[in-house]
């Protein structure tokens, strides 16, 4: 079955404050268990906030590193869920429940293939 990665789209700044994150959690994990049961869901992490990233490139046969995300922007990758579906339709159908319980925008991308 095709897989899809569900990207939460996460603005810069600070972290909500527990009384705004504690609902949009238990949205979550309950959408979490909803995909479980249907057999559309494999994986999903939160990620820490993009200044903890470290950008590894290869250059002169020598890894460089640099901090922080790869491009200044006001918003990254705050977690993901990987997901299979038969299509995309039914990928963005879950994409949807996504945003409402994360409030936040969510990309969706085929998985290519698996390594």
């Amino acid at each position: 079955m095709p897989q899809y990665l569900l990207n939460l789209i996460q603005p810069d700044g600070p972290a909500p404050d527990a009384e705004t994150l504690g609902p949009i959690m238990h949205d979550i994990d309950r959408l979490n268990g909803e995909m479980k049961a249907a057999g559309a869901w494999v994986f999903a992490a939160g990620l820490h906030f993009a200044d903890t990233a470290t950008v590894v490139r290869h250059a002169d046969g020598e890894p460089l590193l640099t901090d922080g995300p790869f491009v200044e922007a006001n918003e990254h990758i705050g977690g993901f869920t990987l997901i299979e579906a038969e299509d995309l339709d039914a990928a963005l159908g879950w994409a949807g429940k996504l945003a409402k319980a994360s409030t936040l925008p969510i990309e969706v991308r085929p998985v290519a293939h698996v390594f």
